[in-house]
């Protein structure tokens, strides 16, 4: 077993304890890769790759005959188990004749479907065990990342970072949203991606007023905001940037919103350090954008933590009730959306240090402007 998922093993069982649970059902597909080193993807919610059984002294991947094979090779300290009919049935029958009364499962992923046939297998093989859900202890250990996972999180900026460097010498007025998305995603496999974090955002003008717009056939235009979100993945793990540029001149509306949106960032980078209140950091952020008169066109929070998953613990928002801790990965991303004009969203990966953050992002906020 390599050493990450001992370590990991350890930290999940230790909390297993504190719960008084005996076996632990890990579903969630990146929670299942962080704590088996098994990548299999879900496909879609209501498939399974496989499923983790965890005990204090035992590990288990359950799994189907699609993946037998690629678990044995990823997995190390797992005994692989095929199932044939169903899955719970195969988990109950493997704990029967362990010491095992509690038994939970990660709340956030079981459907009410798969629920059911967890109780019934249950009942039907071992009544002398308790179900129980459970919030993601995997999760919530994912929130503080490694060494490993710095490192692999760095690699995956840093080819999101050349795409976005050569596609500003290739940008034109009248490519539309889709041709400048998907050159984006051409230039992050080029580079070395193994895949993207999540699909490319582009959006120009007015489109660019909303946060998560989907690419049109809408050419991009001189003197209108131009929103890029896009993220690579490097060995699973996600990068997360945003830029907002202009074709040729800016104008002073876009100048003005351009310097709020950036100045919000560095502020609320500037607060960020270990034991500071996650709503804290959007609070400084937002207040700032509404003094400058756009506080009811900034409308998300300021960040979220990546890894595995594009968007996980901890978040930057008004309603967070997390904490900063040395080893968090999140984003800073404040933006003004104003309807029928367009946005700036402005967005870093950073990662919280012993004393503050260092930030990984390296590409500038200078050069917002692309000649044409």
């Amino acid at each position: 077993m390599g050493k990450p998922t001992q370590e990991r093993l350890a930290n999940f069982r230790e909390n297993m304890g504190t719960m008084g649970v005996e076996a632990f059902l890990v579903s969630i597909e990146e929670n299942r890769h962080y704590l088996s080193g098994f990548t299999g993807g879900d496909g879609q919610f209501d498939e399974t790759a496989g499923i983790l059984i965890i005990t204090a002294d035992k590990a288990y991947l359950v799994t189907d005959g699609r993946y037998v094979t690629q678990a044995k090779n990823e997995t190390h300290g797992f005994e692989v188990v095929r199932y044939t009919k169903s899955v719970f049935e195969t988990i109950v029958a493997i704990l029967k004749d362990q010491p095992v009364q509690h038994l939970a499962f990660e709340e956030e992923r079981l459907s009410v479907g798969q629920h059911q046939q967890l109780l019934e297998s249950v009942k039907k093989a071992d009544s002398r065990i308790t179900v129980m859900a459970s919030k993601s202890v995997a999760t919530q250990l994912r929130a503080c990342k490694d060494n490993s996972e710095l490192s692999q999180t760095r690699r995956a900026i840093a080819v999101a970072e050349m795409a976005f460097e050569a596609i500003l010498t290739e940008i034109q007025p009248g490519m539309t949203e889709k041709a400048v998305a998907w050159r984006m995603e051409q230039l992050m496999r080029e580079a070395g991606a193994d895949g993207l974090s999540f699909p490319v955002i582009v959006a120009a003008g007015p489109d660019s007023a909303l946060p998560h717009a989907i690419p049109s056939d809408r050419p991009v235009k001189e003197g209108e905001p131009l929103l890029l979100d896009w993220g690579a993945r490097k060995t699973g793990y996600c990068s997360d940037t945003s830029r907002t540029i202009i074709l040729g001149m800016a104008n002073q509306q876009f100048e003005d919103i351009y310097t709020t949106v950036r100045e919000a960032q560095t502020m609320a980078q500037a607060a960020m350090k270990p034991g500071v209140a996650c709503r804290k950091v959007d609070r400084i952020a937002r207040d700032y954008i509404a003094s400058k008169g756009y506080g009811d066109y900034f409308n998300h929070g300021l960040g979220h933590g990546t890894g595995l998953a594009i968007h996980e613990a901890p978040r930057l928002s008004p309603i967070s009730d997390a904490v900063l801790a040395p080893g968090m990965i999140c984003t800073v991303e404040p933006g003004i959306y104003l309807p029928d004009w367009g946005g700036v969203r402005l967005e870093n990966q950073v990662v919280v240090t012993e004393n503050g953050i260092e930030q990984l992002t390296r590409l500038g906020l200078d050069n917002y402007v692309v000649r044409v």
